[in-house]
C-alpha cells in the first residue's frame, strides 16, 4: 500500500492519503495537548503507546460486535484504517465522578455511578466543543435519530466490554471519550482511537491516575503511567 500525502494533522495524530480512495493511514504523535489545545506538550512515547492500545482494543470491539475503522497496523505508529467522515458529536461515557463532571455539578471525584451517564459535545474546537443534547444535535444537523440511537447503543456496549476488561488488569473505568465516523459506503464505525488520552483510567486499588490527566494537571510520571497501562493491558 502507497502512503499518499498529508490530509489532516490534528492535535494528536497525522492522517496520509493512501492509494485506495477507502482506506487512509493514521500516524499517532507524542504531541499532548489539554484544554482545548491551551496546554502543549510531549509524553514521550505516547503515539506508540495510543496506536497499539487502540488496535488491540478494537479488534477485540470487532470481535465482541461493535464495527470500528481499523483495518491493519503497519508499525509502531501508523495504522491502516478505513476513510470516515466524523460524526461531529464527541460522545462521553462516565462510570465515575471526574473532571469536568465533577467541576460542573459541585460534586466529588470518584462516586461511582448506579448506572453510566451519556453526553455529547459538539466537536468544534473554535466553540471550545459545547455540551449538547439530541435534540440541539438534530437542529444543527450534525446527525439523524437513527445514527444517535444507534451511537448511543455502540457507546454503551463499548462501555461493557472495556469497563470489564479493564477490571480484569486492575483498572478502574472512570469515564472516556468515543468518535465515530460514517465510512464511505454509510456504515457508521467506532473511529478515534481508545487510550489514556481519551480515557480516565484509575489503578483500582490505589486509584492511581493512569492517563492524561497526569499532564493536565502537572502531576509528573504521565510517560510512567502510559508504560504501565500498556505493560497491564499487552504484557509488554
Amino acid at each position: 500500500m502507497e502512503k499518499g500525502h498529508q490530509l489532516y494533522e490534528g492535535k494528536a495524530k497525522k492522517v496520509f492519503a493512501t492509494d485506495d480512495p477507502d482506506l487512509v493511514i493514521v500516524s499517532y504523535k507524542d504531541d499532548a495537548t489539554a484544554f482545548n489545545g491551551l496546554k502543549k506538550g510531549t509524553i514521550t512515547g505516547k503515539g506508540v503507546i495510543n496506536n497499539k492500545m487502540t488496535n488491540h482494543l478494537m479488534q477485540k470491539l470487532e470481535i465482541a460486535g461493535i464495527p470500528t475503522h481499523y483495518v491493519k497496523q503497519l508499525s509502531d505508529r501508523e495504522t491502516v484504517v478505513k476513510k470516515v467522515s466524523i460524526v461531529p458529536l464527541e460522545v462521553i461515557i462516565r462510570n465515575i465522578s471526574a473532571g469536568s463532571f465533577a467541576k460542573r455539578y459541585g460534586v466529588e471525584e470518584g462516586i461511582v455511578f448506579e448506572h453510566p451517564t451519556i453526553e455529547f459535545s459538539y466537536k468544534n474546537d473554535d466553540l471550545g466543543d459545547p455540551l449538547l443534547n439530541t435534540y440541539h444535535a438534530l437542529a444543527l444537523k450534525l446527525a439523524t435519530q437513527e445514527e444517535i440511537d444507534l451511537i448511543k447503543k455502540y457507546a454503551f456496549a463499548v462501555n461493557d466490554y472495556l469497563k470489564t476488561f479493564m477490571k480484569g488488569i486492575g483498572i478502574d473505568l472512570v469515564d472516556f471519550k468515543l468518535e465515530f465516523g460514517k465510512t464511505t459506503d454509510g456504515q457508521i464505525v467506532l473511529a478515534d482511537e481508545i487510550s489514556p488520552d481519551t480515557c480516565r483510567l484509575w489503578d483500582d486499588q490505589t486509584h492511581e491516575k493512569l492517563d492524561k490527566d497526569r499532564f493536565r494537571r502537572d502531576l509528573g510520571g504521565a510517560e510512567e503511567a502510559y508504560e504501565e497501562v500498556m505493560r497491564r493491558l499487552m504484557g509488554e
